[in-house]
C-alpha cells in the first residue's frame, strides 16, 4: 500500500523553499499515514496550553508495534533497575532501544518541526536494509514539542501569497502561551502542559 506524499495532501513537499507546514497540516499527514502503513502508531500525549492534542508518532517494525506494551514494560523495568544482573541482561537482550526525537520546540527555528515530519515519512516508506534494521532494533518516539508554536509561526510565515516576501520577522505574538518561546527552560520546573506531557512519556510511561 502506497503512503501518500505530503505534496498530494497539503500542496507542497516538506522542505520546499518558502514553505512551512503548520501543526494542522502535520496532523493531517500523520493521521493519513497511520492508515497507510503498519510501521506507525499516532497517539496524543495530552493537550497543549491552547488545547490542541499533542501528537507523538511511534515508529517501529510491524512486529514490534504489535508487542508495543511488552517492550514498553521492559524499558520501564530496566530503568527502575530493581532486579539482578542476570535478569537485567536477559531483558536488555530481549528489549528494544527506545529513541526520542522531537521537533518544533523553538518554532521559529522552522527546520526542526519540518524534519520531524520528513523523518517520520522516510521511516515509514524507505525499504533499504539499514531502515529495516533500524525498525527492527528501535522504537522511535517522535513527539511535537510545541504544537501551538508550530501553528502560529507557520501561519504567520505562509500568510503572504508572494513566496519571496515570506519572513519570520515581525511575529505578532510569542509562540508559547505564558512562557513566550523559552519552553525548553521549563524542563526543570515542569510548569507547562507540553513539558508535563513529554516528561511523563520520557520518565514514567517509557
Amino acid at each position: 500500500k502506497k503512503v501518500t506524499p505530503a505534496k498530494d495532501l497539503i500542496g507542497f513537499s516538506i522542505g520546499d523553499d518558502y514553505h512551512m507546514a503548520n501543526y494542522t497540516q502535520l496532523t493531517t499527514l500523520w493521521k493519513k499515514w497511520e492508515t497507510e502503513t503498519d510501521r506507525m502508531k499516532v497517539v496524543s500525549i495530552g493537550n497543549t496550553s491552547e488545547g490542541r492534542p499533542q501528537l507523538m508518532a511511534i515508529i517501529s517494525s510491524p512486529a514490534n508495534l504489535a508487542r508495543l506494551e511488552h517492550y514498553r514494560k521492559i524499558s520501564v523495568d530496566l530503568a527502575h533497575a530493581e532486579m539482578g544482573a542476570d535478569v537485567a541482561a536477559k531483558l536488555a537482550k530481549e528489549g528494544k532501544a527506545v529513541v526520542w526525537c522531537d521537533g518544533g520546540l523553538h518554532s521559529s527555528e522552522s527546520v526542526n518541526s519540518q524534519q520531524l515530519i520528513e523523518t517520520v515519512y522516510r521511516m515509514i516508506t524507505q525499504t533499504d536494509d539499514e531502515t529495516r534494521r533500524f525498525l527492527d532494533d528501535v522504537i522511535l518516539l517522535a513527539p511535537v514539542a510545541n504544537p501551538d508554536g508550530v501553528e502560529i509561526v507557520a501561519n504567520w510565515y505562509m500568510r503572504n501569497a508572494d513566496e519571496k516576501a515570506r519572513t519570520f520577522t515581525g511575529l505578532p505574538r510569542l509562540y508559547n502561551k505564558y512562557v513566550g518561546h523559552d519552553n525548553n527552560r521549563d524542563s526543570i520546573m515542569n510548569n507547562m502542559p507540553e513539558t508535563t506531557n513529554q516528561n511523563r512519556v520520557l520518565f514514567i510511561d517509557w
